[in-house]
């Protein structure tokens, strides 16, 4: 039961940072033996499958990693992570039935949302820097992290859902910090590129003439 819940969560956490690693670490998993997949899972091993999860991990591979580019995809992404995010949790549960699928989609969508705001936040953050250095080194963390975390929630579950409870905890934490961040940086480039950047600051809106007095 223990491994089942650290299965299903990873793969919900680890979709919302990286969906096609994931889709592709789990698929060779099982195609190699390595880990038995719940039958709801089989799928990931197919060779078409795995082809194209590991044609467009490539892709991402190279988008990640470019200023800018990376937070487009992200932005495309939230239609793609959270929904695949819930659909591999649910499938991760196995055969424990109708209400354990419906428990684990939920908690699955619900994870991979969360890492998948927390991964496009911090990258807007990022972005602000002039230099490629930090993103490069955030988008190699993030696909060390998953592939990490999903070996370690097949061969140790336990201390998977421990650090998962870390993490989470974490993000509690830093998330309104991300936000506010995110919020100087939009309303930074409100007054960068809004409506006031010709006016002179001396002049009145009515009349169109110079302030009296």
């Amino acid at each position: 039961m223990t491994q089942t819940l650290a299965l299903t969560l990873g793969a919900g956490w680890a979709s919302g940072i990286n969906l096609y690693a994931t889709i592709l670490l789990l698929g060779l998993l099982g195609a190699t033996g390595t880990v038995d997949l719940p039958p709801g899972l089989d799928l990931l091993m197919d060779p078409l499958v795995l082809l194209a999860a590991g044609f467009m991990y490539l892709v991402e591979f190279v988008t990640d990693k470019v200023p800018g580019v990376d937070t487009a995809w992200d932005s495309l992404h939230t239609f793609v992570r959270i929904p695949a995010g819930a659909m591999l949790a649910a499938g991760a549960a196995g055969d424990l039935g109708t209400g354990a699928h419906l428990a684990a989609a939920i908690m699955g969508g619900g994870l991979a949302a969360t890492s998948h705001f927390a991964k496009a936040g911090s990258r807007v953050l990022i972005n602000t820097s002039p230099e490629p250095f930090t993103n490069w080194a955030a988008s190699f963390g993030e696909d060390v992290g998953v592939v990490g975390g999903l070996l370690l929630a097949v061969s140790h579950p336990l201390v998977f859902l421990i650090l998962l409870a870390v993490f989470l905890v974490l993000l509690i934490w830093l998330a309104p910090k991300i936000w506010r961040g995110i919020g100087r940086l939009f309303r930074f480039l409100g007054r960068a590129f809004g409506g006031r950047g010709g006016r002179d600051p001396g002049t009145s809106d009515v009349g169109g003439g110079p302030p009296s007095g």
